[in-house]
């Protein structure tokens, strides 16, 4: 029989807009502004008592709340506030009455339903344009940098003239400049053709002093400069992954001028964690334990991470750092304790194989190095008048986390254990997955952003779509009357399962997403209008209004086919070569092209086929 669907088609397409409209419901909740708090370090934990004190603070301050919940980890909080507005003065308001162990963020909290929420329906997430975001200037310290690079030079130098069995004493290091003294001409000669051999990134020169020859190997200019360069760039690599790690969407990471560093986060996301996971410098540097004779001069001393007062002492020579890790995994030991599993580059393995194979029985430390912000008291002028001020300062704090005997010669994977929680595990293992920092960053701005298009442009972004998807209503209901309606009615359809495929995806919706929006309830009207006017010829040249129908949606296909796809194709290219507002543009085409096809055609052919369908239909009201 002619225009029927068979039973099954019709409950598909009735769970499909069923899921549809259940997948669009979160967007109808709007978000609470709310001030996010976590801890400093991944072991400090937010207890129900610290926000009691942090809303009273807020409630002192005459700032209303909604309330306050802790995290699922147990490692934040979250305080909900009344007015946005309020954000900026409860932040501050919240940072004075914690201190400085925590970090303080502004954040957005959904307000979905829970139980949306527990079958994984959720809002769509916003760009930057549309609901502002998260601002970071981070500023690379060049001059930790080269200092970092030149301890691995002199680390790297001394274990070459070890292997040669050349006789050395290490000399202080006078900025860029690596000094070995030795007893003779001959010695110094000696090492000056082995390293001029193997390392072109010095200017040597030789100086005799106190009864020592003394070889200087300077940076040259050139090596400075590709340091510096290779540090933005490296923290750079770094910090994109770690963003990525976060799983925030659509972000700007890019470097600006010499040393600095933008990153914009927009949307949802915790922005406290992003502060603290994105400015950990968290490297590593593996030594070996020093010798109960070995000279002063040649070892340092550091506190265990987890044990109060414990120390240790360890050669100043580094045999690796955390820039050789190429992966990290956390995971757990044979007696349940959390651990890290590392994979090095062959570089690294081949510098960690020669350094355990002949040190046997000793012990090897795992030094943990993070930079933490401090603050301190300046006297500046301040218009004219000398006043006391807060300025940040920061120190770079060195901690043993695993001191262990080397049982084995060591090679491209090993673990790291002696780890406090399953939580410090994970986030070494994500900080040292993402890359290792050339050097620490700082820092030196933070701000929440509005939207940078301003709330007048996005409002008329919406005004727009609301008109023209009126204008497209009346336009069919007018031309084509009783057909224009259901046209109408899966035109409404098309929107829903637009946004809810959007939200299920993750997709990003920017100003440019809205006008991809716009344009594709034009086109999804597209179909419609060629099935109706073949209908329409159909009728005109004579054919019954049954098989009219049925003419008009078969033959009408494959057009609609071809136009949607090469569509598509143009929405794919987009996406892939595009950037910012060009992908935004390109999702939501390409998305919406494949909802309008669904809607445009099976959806008004099921309304069109109960109406019609079995039916001794003698007009059309076409």
């Amino acid at each position: 029989m002619l225009n029927r669907y068979p039973l099954w088609k019709y409950l598909l397409i009735v769970a499909v807009l069923a899921l549809g409209l259940i997948y669009a419901m979160p967007n109808l909740y709007p978000d609470d502004p709310a001030i996010q708090i976590s801890g400093a370090s991944s072991t400090l934990e937010i207890q129900q008592p610290d926000l009691d004190r942090i809303e009273q603070a807020l409630v002192a301050a005459n700032l209303p709340t909604k309330g306050t919940e802790l995290g699922a980890n147990g490692r934040s909080g979250l305080v909900r506030l009344v007015n946005r507005a309020d954000q900026l003065k409860a932040q501050d308001v919240v940072r004075d009455a914690l201190g400085r162990d925590y970090v303080v963020a502004q954040n957005l909290a959904p307000t979905t339903p829970e139980w949306l929420s527990n079958i994984g329906a959720g809002p769509m997430t916003l760009g930057l344009d549309l609901s502002g975001g998260v601002h970071f200037l981070l500023q690379v310290d060049m001059d930790k940098a080269i200092e970092s690079r030149v301890n691995v030079y002199q680390s790297e130098i001394r274990g070459l003239m070890r292997t040669e069995g050349l006789r050395y004493r290490s000399l202080p290091t006078q900025g860029n400049t690596l000094q070995f003294g030795f007893a003779d001409e001959e010695q110094r000669s000696e090492a000056r053709r082995l390293i001029t051999r193997q390392y072109n990134q010095f200017a040597v020169a030789t100086a005799e002093r106190q009864e020592q020859y003394v070889l200087q190997l300077t940076l040259t200019e050139a090596e400075i400069a590709s340091i510096r360069d290779y540090a933005v760039t490296q923290n750079l690599t770094t910090v994109r992954n770690r963003v990525n790690e976060l799983g925030v969407a659509e972000p700007l990471v890019q470097r600006q001028g010499a040393d600095r560093i933008v990153v914009e986060l927009p949307g949802v996301q915790d922005t406290a964690e992003a502060k603290r996971v994105l400015g950990k410098t968290a490297n590593l540097e593996f030594r070996l334990a020093a010798e109960p004779d070995a000279p002063r001069a040649t070892t340092e001393s550091f506190p265990f991470r987890s044990s109060e007062g414990r120390v240790a002492d360890v050669e100043r020579s580094i045999i690796i750092t955390g820039d050789q890790v190429t992966d990290a995994q956390a995971n757990y030991d044979e007696n349940g304790r959390p651990q890290v599993n590392i994979n090095l580059d062959s570089h690294g393995g081949e510098l960690m194989n020669r350094a355990t194979r002949s040190n046997i029985g000793r012990g090897m430390a795992v030094l943990f190095i993070e930079q933490r912000q401090i603050s301190r008291t300046v006297t500046e002028e301040v218009d004219g008048v000398m006043q006391e001020v807060e300025v940040p300062a920061f120190v770079e704090e060195k901690s043993i986390i695993s001191l262990a005997t080397i049982q084995s010669a060591l090679g491209n994977q090993f673990r790291i254990t002696g780890l406090d929680s399953p939580a410090e595990s994970s986030e070494l293992a994500l900080l040292l997955r993402a890359g290792g920092l050339a050097a620490p960053m700082h820092f030196v701005e933070e701000r929440t952003i509005g939207p940078s298009l301003g709330a007048e442009n996005i409002a008329k972004g919406v005004t727009a779509t609301q008109v023209g998807f009126i204008a497209v209503l009346v336009f069919m209901i007018i031309i084509y009357r009783a057909f224009g309606v259901f046209a109408s009615i899966a035109l409404s359809f098309n929107l829903v399962l637009l946004i809810a495929l959007m939200s299920m995806l993750g997709a990003t919706l920017t100003l440019p997403g809205i006008a991809g929006i716009v344009l594709t309830l034009g086109m999804a009207v597209d179909a419609n209008v060629l099935i109706f006017s073949r209908i329409k010829e159909e009728i005109f040249n004579g054919m019954s209004p049954q098989r009219a129908v049925h003419e008009g949606f078969d033959k009408a296909f494959s057009a609609i086919i071809d136009g949607n796809l090469t569509t598509l194709l143009v929405g794919v290219i987009l996406f892939a070569m595009g950037s910012g507002p060009i992908k935004g543009f390109a999702v939501t085409l390409s998305l919406g092209i494949i909802t309008s096809m669904f809607s445009a055609i099976m959806v008004t052919r099921a309304m069109v086929n109960l109406a019609v369908g079995g039916r001794d239909v003698k007009k059309l009201w076409l």
